[in-house]
């Protein structure tokens, strides 16, 4: 299972990079995309929105399930990644490199109190 420990995750299997200008780069990590198995759609990710930390920013289909993507912190969605519109399946081979959508935090501080690699491998492993 691959966990870069630059990032930071949550309990829900989102992947959190935080930007030089302190936006917020989410996706799914390695073991969300392996649970979900091959990807046909990613989507429903409003841009301007903004939403608590928890709430639903969009979705990910796959031919097994369908799972929420849900916002890590506070803040507004300021971007959705256009490429997985028609590549949702690049999520699979790199998971990592193709993040879903920007969000700017409402209060940056809140990136602290999510999970580093080695609290995110515990639920990983417990998933």
């Amino acid at each position: 299972m691959n966990i870069p420990s630059e990032l930071k995750y949550t309990k829900t299997h989102e992947w959190v990079k935080t930007e030089a200008d302190g936006s917020l780069t989410i996706g799914i990590t390695d073991a969300a995309q392996e649970m979900l198995g091959d990807l046909v759609f990613v989507g429903d990710v409003k841009v301007g929105e903004t939403l608590d930390a928890g709430e639903t920013a969009g979705v990910v289909e796959s031919v097994k399930a369908a799972s929420d993507i849900y916002a890590p912190v506070s803040g507004e969605i300021t971007a959705f990644n256009p490429a997985l519109d028609t590549n949702p399946e690049a999520i699979n081979g790199a998971p990592y490199e193709n993040w879903i959508f920007k969000l700017k935090p409402i209060n940056p501080a809140d990136v602290a109190g999510l999970l580093d690699a080695a609290g995110y491998q515990a639920v990983a492993e417990n998933s």
